[in-house]
């Protein structure tokens, strides 16, 4: 395959797409409750410590080896490869990559078919009415419907697939210049209202003030893995991206950019779910039911509730929408590579994602008693596995190619920096980052 002819058009263009891709549930849903569930403060100050020591280099090795490669990830492993004397079976981590997003997005479609249903349910008010009993009980009630689920999960991946069908100006291009700024904008509203909340105070406190003992080994592994979830590395999604970022454009300024928008997605996240539940006098570690039934509850007795919660939902839907979009464009960029038309490949894609993603549907109702392994059912599989052990060991082979095998003058070319920037980076890899994902890879085996 040849180089790609396609490029974001601008600095900005090519920023809003990898923070489009990194922005997602990872930081409204399930930041907010991991935090919670790791005590506050000292989780979020591990975490933005693990985002700089090994997100920022591996992200920069991903979109690094897209840049050079210049193809789809498999196509731009293999061409690298072969130019540093290396083998190029190197190019089954792109194939890889594929699987694993493959996989995620195909639970990401699902869960963020509840934000659709909560969304109607918010803006109709359904939830003043009811009690936190019945509150809890009517999300039972909708895991519980296949049809329903089904119904939002194929409106979402319609929603996806028809963007990246359209090509990466034309599509994901267009997609991200409207609606990240446009989720930044909620985000601040949100946020500011939480000002006018009792329960900001504490909130602040909680989050900006740590216990270091607090601190204990569950949450380090949970702030590091959380570090590497969150940015969307190891997948090959930043490689298909780096493939169409532009010529003359520093690609260090540009991860660390991603990386602050990512990080302040989640604080602000953070703080405007968390000065809601502490107005209420709610528990914050309430685990992954925090947005779809702690909040509902909570808002339900807020004055203007109805409107604030149909933000937070209308939030929650955006960032999935364009965190999804840019999940599909590697495997859509490897049919490309394999002769199809975009069009096609993103029809492909989006029929199979579908399919698997009713086995996640299905493991609430007809297949909640289906145990796939050790005992899970196929949610609680692949809403573990591959982005607990498949992200962080493509994450781990990702960083070896970059800062060992491929040569430097090809990567210090494509990195874009200076001599000394450059061994920072290769050295951060070698020695920091890799060692860390190796953790991060045992904590999910074991």
């Amino acid at each position: 395959m040849s180089e790609t002819v396609e490029r974001w058009s601008s600095r900005r263009a090519f920023i809003l797409a990898v923070t489009g891709a990194a922005v997602g549930l990872g930081n409204i849903w399930r930041f907010p409750y991991i935090t919670g569930e790791n005590g506050g403060a000292a989780f979020l100050l591990l975490y933005i410590i693990f985002v700089a020591l090994l997100g920022v280099p591996v992200m920069m090795a991903e979109i690094m080896i897209g840049r050079a490669g210049r193809r789809s990830p498999m196509m731009a492993l293999s061409h690298l490869a072969r130019r540093a004397g290396a083998t190029p079976h190197w190019r089954w981590v792109g194939l890889f990559g594929a699987i694993t997003v493959f996989f995620i997005l195909s639970f990401y479609s699902v869960v963020s078919g509840w934000s659709i249903e909560y969304l109607v349910s918010a803006v109709n008010g359904s939830f003043a009415s009811r009690s936190p009993a019945e509150i809890g009980a009517s999300f039972d009630a909708f895991l519980a419907d296949p049809l329903r689920m089904t119904f939002n999960h194929t409106l979402f991946m319609l929603l996806t697939m028809s963007v990246v069908a359209a090509g990466v100006s034309g599509g994901l291009e267009k997609l991200n210049n409207l609606l990240m700024p446009l989720l930044y904008i909620i985000l601040v509203i949100l946020a500011v209202y939480a000002t006018t909340t009792a329960g900001f105070g504490q909130a602040i406190s909680w989050l900006f003030t740590p216990d270091p003992g607090a601190i204990t080994a569950g949450v380090v592994l949970s702030a590091m893995g959380h570090a590497f979830f969150t940015l969307a590395v190891g997948a090959c999604a930043l490689m298909a991206y780096g493939a169409y970022m532009p010529d003359h454009q520093s690609l260090t300024r540009a991860a660390v950019s991603v990386v602050v928008l990512n990080v302040a997605v989640a604080i602000l996240a953070g703080i405007a779910v968390f000065s809601v539940v502490f107005t209420q006098g709610m528990d914050p570690a309430e685990g992954p039911g925090l947005m779809f039934v702690t909040l509902p509850i909570a808002f339900s007795e807020l004055p203007g509730g109805a409107f604030w919660l149909g933000g937070f939902f209308l939030l929650l839907l955006l960032a999935a929408w364009t965190s999804s979009i840019n999940l599909a464009e590697p495997m859509v960029s490897m049919l490309q590579g394999a002769g199809l038309k975009r069009g096609q490949a993103a029809a492909v894609v989006g029929v199979l994602v579908w399919a698997v993603g009713l086995l996640s549907v299905l493991s609430f109702s007809s297949m909640a008693d289906v145990h796939w392994f050790a005992g899970m059912t196929f949610f609680a599989w692949v809403t573990s596995v591959p982005p607990s052990i498949f992200l962080p060991m493509g994450g781990v082979m990702i960083a070896i190619f970059a800062a060992w095998v491929l040569p430097n003058e090809i990567a210090a070319r494509a990195l874009d920096t200076s001599p000394g920037g450059f061994r920072l980076w290769q050295g951060l890899v070698r020695y920091v980052s890799i060692p860390l994902m190796v953790v991060v890879l045992l904590s999910g085996l074991l």
